[in-house]
């Protein structure tokens, strides 16, 4: 991570950007490009929360994965298909949003603050590639195994964009705990079956 920024709450960032907006509608690229390295802790903390919920933990995984190759190529922004970056949104509804999340966002910046810097290019690809990790487990087709990595994922996003390095060691750590628990999990699943197909 930058050790010579000083780093604005991610709160402060989306006030100034949705302030700036000189139109009615914004798009997805135009708002990532405003974030520039913070768009990728913004969408991962939008997946983990996606992933949660039944019936779309499928999509939520496998955009992860590809959220996860990029940060581990260390790019810049985060890029999306132009079908998708390009598609027009409505500011007001997106500042709408944006006023609830605020007040959740601000409460949680009490406690979570830039601290422990680390090299942010080096930390942003194991962050990749963590989050590549998770999203494989996400995928897996264990009954209420998304509800942990997602919720992990979380996690690494707001210590990532607030750049509290301790917070991210922590639930780093706890990435791989869970990563350990659920190929346990996974090992347990395939050599169950397969001692029921010898039977």
């Amino acid at each position: 991570m930058n050790e010579s920024a000083v780093i604005a709450p991610t709160s402060q960032l989306f006030r100034a950007i949705l302030d700036g907006a000189s139109s009615d509608q914004v798009t997805f690229t135009w708002l990532f490009r405003n974030l520039r390295r913070r768009s990728f802790g913004m969408f991962m903390l939008l997946l983990g929360l996606i992933a949660m919920l039944p019936g779309v933990g499928v999509l939520a995984g496998l955009v992860l994965a590809v959220l996860g190759f990029q940060m581990m190529m260390a790019h810049e922004a985060l890029f999306l298909p132009r079908f998708i970056g390009e598609r027009p949104l409505s500011a007001r509804r997106i500042t709408r949003l944006v006023a609830w999340i605020i007040p959740v966002m601000e409460a949680l910046e009490t406690i979570i603050r830039p601290r422990w810097h680390t090299p942010f290019i080096a930390t942003k690809r194991l962050v990749g590639v963590i989050v590549i990790l998770l999203a494989l487990t996400i995928l897996m087709p264990i009954p209420f195994s998304n509800i942990m990595p997602g919720a992990l994922t979380m996690l690494v996003a707001f210590a990532y964009l607030e750049e509290d390095g301790i917070l991210l060691f922590v639930a780093l750590i706890a990435s791989v705990g869970s990563l350990v628990i659920t190929g346990a999990e996974g090992w347990a699943a395939v050599t169950g079956a397969h001692a029921l197909m010898r039977v």
